[in-house]
């Protein structure tokens, strides 16, 4: 069976029924990701689209969603899913077919793919609202008006509409995807384990001399291990100067004595990813200079991820470091001036330059309104889990640092739980002060 299947048809229908709830009257029509090709006739790796992966557990691609509320308490869903076939199973693995889909999955109806465009019709008529998002697949759009449009033309006596009133989904979806259930928080904990896992395996491999990508597959190697089929996105393995270039993916330089290297990694484990960052010397021991700019980091991260509380304002954590990181610009000798002066005039932001937070599930960059209608940030919820990941970013030529910090580039990353209480740092295993971080490197791989 596919690592991506989740099989349990209670959770994932008490899910759509909160959704179709919240959507109101109408028809939801999901359709998951397809296949894509790399090069010539290579495929990427496939991964189920987010949604349709969190409304059913079916791992395939190709698959699309038709479902409908009855009552409060039932609904009705139809999953279109590729017929089996012997001798392209033979190829690439095993379907599960349309009763596989039915009887594994626990949908009331299955239909294979082949057939969406001429059952669709039947199954959303035109009088009620189709909620579905327009410009995500435009050649899944064509078909879908085109296949409203032939009944249209078949009744243009009656001056029949081209099409239902179609909703966008992707709001509400987004609002109930925000707040995890326990079967989410239970796989984002795993998640967290095996990245925790990469990152301590990392830190006890790396060593001057060693290229950026070896201590890549060191840590990559361990997610595997620990479970994870995939990462959640592309690691960042940035030593030296590269750690200031924020979304440095070549992962190709030697490491050498004195450097600092950043990890920015995450494992993924049914559905959901982790996303953490550490920075650590590559020769196990931090110098006065990468210690000094470690400490002010690391005292914005802990005020940042004090603040996410229920209620408080989403951004309540990028607004804590910025404070906290603009005391410590000025104690570093960086910035001078009054701090909360600095702040109002962005003075950080040659050093700081992006967000502290964004949610995390099933997208590294998970869906969720950051502001309301009227523009006003969006409120922390229970339930909701997003990152603190500040940072100090010293490029090796910026003569406005004193010289022994350029070349310095700190962020530490955690994934943090938004609690009735206190927020729960999911990530907190990984080694993050500097007397853990050099006690874990003494043990060297």
């Amino acid at each position: 069976m596919s690592r991506d299947a989740i099989v349990d048809p209670a959770l994932h229908r008490a899910r759509r029924q909160r959704l179709l709830n919240a959507l109101g009257d109408g028809v939801l029509l999901l359709a998951t990701a397809r296949e894509a090709g790399r090069n010539g006739d290579v495929l990427h790796e496939f991964r189920p689209g987010s949604d349709l992966h969190y409304l059913t557990g079916f791992p395939e691609p190709d698959a699309v969603l038709v479902a409908r509320r009855i009552d409060l308490r039932r609904h009705h869903a139809t999953l279109f899913v590729r017929q089996r076939d012997p001798e392209r199973e033979t190829w690439d693995g095993p379907r599960f077919g349309t009763e596989g889909a039915v009887r594994r999955f626990g949908v009331d109806r299955a239909e294979p793919v082949a057939e969406l465009w001429k059952l669709l019709p039947e199954l959303a008529p035109i009088g009620a609202p189709l909620f579905h998002a327009l410009g995500r697949d435009h050649e899944f759009d064509r078909r879908l008006l085109a296949a409203f449009g032939a009944v249209a033309d078949k009744r243009r006596r009656r001056v029949w509409p081209r099409h239902p009133a179609i909703v966008d989904p992707l709001p509400v979806m987004a609002s109930e995807r925000l707040v995890k259930d326990r079967a989410e928080l239970a796989s984002l904990r795993a998640a967290a384990a095996a990245t925790v896992a990469g990152h301590v395996t990392a830190m006890r491999a790396a060593r001057p001399g060693m290229f950026e990508y070896e201590a890549q597959v060191a840590l990559e190697a361990e997610f595997r291990r620990a479970g994870s089929p995939r990462n959640g996105y592309p690691s960042i393995v940035a030593s030296g100067g590269n750690a200031c270039v924020l979304h440095y993916h070549d992962n190709d330089r030697r490491m050498v004595a004195g450097d600092l290297l950043l990890i920015d990694a995450g494992a993924e484990v049914d559905g959901l990813t982790a996303d953490v960052t550490r920075t650590f010397p590559v020769d196990g021991r931090f110098t006065p200079a990468q210690a000094a700019v470690y400490r002010v980091v690391l005292r914005a991260q802990l005020a940042g991820i004090r603040a996410c509380k229920v209620g408080a304002r989403w951004d309540s954590a990028h607004r804590a470091c910025v404070r906290s990181l603009t005391r410590g610009l000025v104690e570093l000798g960086v910035l001078k001036g009054a701090p909360h002066e600095l702040v109002a005039e962005n003075a950080f932001r040659p050093f700081y330059m992006h967000g502290t937070s964004h949610w995390l599930g099933r997208d590294v960059h998970d869906v969720g309104a950051y502001e309301d209608a009227e523009g006003n940030p969006e409120k922390l919820r229970a339930g909701a889990v997003l990152t603190v990941e500040p940072g100090l970013y010293f490029t090796a030529g910026d003569r406005r640092v004193p010289k022994a910090l350029r070349g310095i580039g700190v962020r530490i990353e955690d994934d943090v739980l938004v609690t009735a209480k206190e927020p729960v740092v999911l990530t907190a295993a990984a080694p993050k002060s500097i007397a853990d971080i050099e006690r874990v490197m003494a043990v060297r791989s």
